[in-house]
Formats: structure tokens, sequence, C-alpha cells
């Protein structure tokens, strides 16, 4: 295997060339299936092959700015994109990517990035994905029973509590069946996803998607759609800040953007066959095998056990793989399915 290695010059190192296509190409389907940018997979499995943890970091946001204009475009095309949403998250977003990068800068001057970042990325994958999990069993159901028995809460979900912020100007969104919105929230909630974002070389997307629906209240395929252009301009700046640093390896980006751009297009076309709580169940398992991945990862470098390494790479990408192969089934028994209907 020896032949398909290339020397990267910003990290390095000598990367497998059909490692990081595969990576690009699994990240492509989860992305632009889950809305997601993908980062959440790319910089932990970056880290655990070997990249250091700035590099991975910053590589990976030139590859999700590349990725979502892809799943962006196809997404708009299916009208699941509220652009004007979008837009004004950036007021929040930036300067929350760009204070998340200064902190780790300062933390790899110190020397304490690596296992900073990881235990972060391990305890808020835990966190996400464990509520996804209970809001899918317990909060879904009982929902559903108390619809079922005419049961009317007189309480305020989260939602409405956010929405009834009005705190001037207040601003309508129709496609995400939003009348009003009071900017200051948008901006506040935004500048800590934007931070997050910085800090953990992601376009946000992990964070952003949970905030649309489960915040905001907007329904999945838009959550979905919006969170990738939202990532997109994340992407965008991300990848800006940490080039000037130094941090970011183009060429593995690209590597990673050939098979995202084809992973891309499984992913979103999927979305049309599988929806809402099934998209975040699939979301939330992911999470929990790439919170395992780092946990492994973590253990391998406290306590030096070499194996370790190999199997929390096994990890991520068996999982990923796995992911998008019963996505893929799914869009294409759901499509074979569909077309013998309609003859």
């Amino acid at each position: 295997m020896d032949f398909f290695n290339i020397y990267l010059p910003i990290a390095q190192q000598n990367f497998n060339i059909l490692l990081l296509v595969t990576i690009g190409f699994c990240v492509g389907v989860l992305g632009g299936f889950f809305g997601v940018g993908g980062a959440w997979i790319v910089t932990p499995a970056l880290n655990i092959f070997g990249f250091p943890m700035a590099y991975a970091i910053g590589t990976d946001f030139a590859h999700i700015f590349g990725k979502s204009i892809v799943s962006t475009k196809k997404h708009n095309k299916m009208g699941n994109v509220d652009w004007k949403l979008g837009a004004f998250t950036i007021l929040g977003t930036l300067p929350g990517v760009e204070f998340g990068a200064q902190v780790i800068m300062y933390l790899e001057k110190i020397g304490l990035v690596e296992s900073t970042v990881r235990w972060v990325y391990i305890c808020m994958l835990i966190a996400l994905g464990s509520f996804m999990i209970y809001d899918y069993t317990v909060i879904r159901k009982r929902k559903e029973v108390e619809a079922k028995n005419g049961i009317v809460s007189n309480k305020k979900s989260f939602v409405e509590k956010i929405r009834d912020i009005k705190i001037p100007p207040v601003i309508s969104f129709p496609r995400s069946n939003i009348s009003s919105l009071s900017l200051w929230t948008i901006i506040f909630i935004f500048f800590i996803v934007g931070t997050i974002s910085g800090f953990l070389g992601v376009g946000g997307g992990f964070i952003v998607m949970p905030t649309l629906i489960y915040i905001f209240g907007l329904p999945t395929a838009v959550a979905v759609g919006t969170d990738l252009f939202i990532v997109m301009l994340d992407g965008a700046y991300g990848c800006f800040t940490y080039s000037l640093k130094g941090r970011t390896d183009i060429i593995a980006a690209v590597l990673m953007l050939v098979g995202a751009a084809i992973g891309a297009q499984i992913g979103v076309t999927a979305v049309k066959y599988i929806r809402g709580y099934g998209i975040r169940l699939l979301f939330a398992l992911m999470i929990l095998c790439a919170a395992s991945s780092l946990i492994l990862k973590q253990i391998q470098v406290e306590f030096n056990v070499v194996e370790l390494k190999t199997i929390s790479g096994f990890v991520i990408m068996g999982a990923a793989i796995m992911m998008c192969s019963i996505i893929t089934y799914k869009l294409i028994s759901s499509a074979l399915k569909e077309r013998k209907m309609n003859y």
C-alpha cells in the first residue's frame, strides 16, 4: 500500500491517498444526508491517523467548505435552504470562529491542544448523541401518547420561549415557519456555535442542526439544508483564518473533496426517502461511534497502548462506512420501489 502514500508538505507527513478519498466519500454521504459538514468525523479521523490536532482542524475547514458547496446547491433545488436565516447567522458565527481559532493557537503554544480538544469532542459528542437518543426513545413517544389521548399541555416549549424573546429588531423567516425571532437571539446563540466551530475545527454542523431543530423549531428537512449553508459559510472563514496561521494542508483537503463530491450526491438524494426522526436517530448513533473512537485514541495516548490506535481508526471508519451503506441501501431500495409504483 506504500504505492498510494503521498507526502503532505504542510502537515509534514506521509498519508494514504485511498484513506483520504474514503474519508471524504463517507463524509460526503453522511454530511449530505445529516445536513452537517461531517467535520465531527474528519477532525477525529485525521488526528487518529496521525495529523497534529491544529493541522487536522485547519485541513478539515478547507474540506468542509468545498464539500458543503455541492450539498447546499443540491438541497436548494429541493427547497430545503432558508437563505435569509442562514445569512443572519453570519453576524454571530464568524466572530465566534475567530475566537475559537485564537484559543486553539494558544493551546498549541502551551502544548495542551491535543488532549484538550479530544476531551471537549468526547464530552460534546456523548452529550449530544445521548440527548438525541433520549428524544427519540422517550420524548417522541410521550408526545405521540399525548396527541393520541388529546392531551394538550399548557406549558410553553423551549422553542416557544426562545421565540417569545422580542428584543428589537425582530425578524420573520417564512421558509422556516418562524413568524418572529429577535436578531440578538440569533447572534448570541450562533456566536457560541461559531466558537465551538473554530475550536473543534468543524463547520458547526453537528451543533447547528440540533440548534435549528430543538431551539428554533425548524422542520427537519429545512434544518438539514439551512445547516449546510451555514456550514459552508463557517468553513470558508475557518479555512481562511487557519490558512493564514499555516495550519491547512490543501493537498489533503482536495483529495478528500474528490470522494466527498461523489458521496454528497448520494447523501442529499437519500433525504427524500428517510425523513424526520429516522434522520435524527441515525445521526445520534453515528455521533456516539465517533465519541467511542476518540475515547480509544485518548486512552492510547495517555497509557501508550499502541494497539488502540488501529482499533480507534477501525471504529470511526467502520461506523462511517456502515452508516453510508445503510443510507445507500435505503436510497436504492426506495428509489426502485418508487419507480415500480410509477409504472
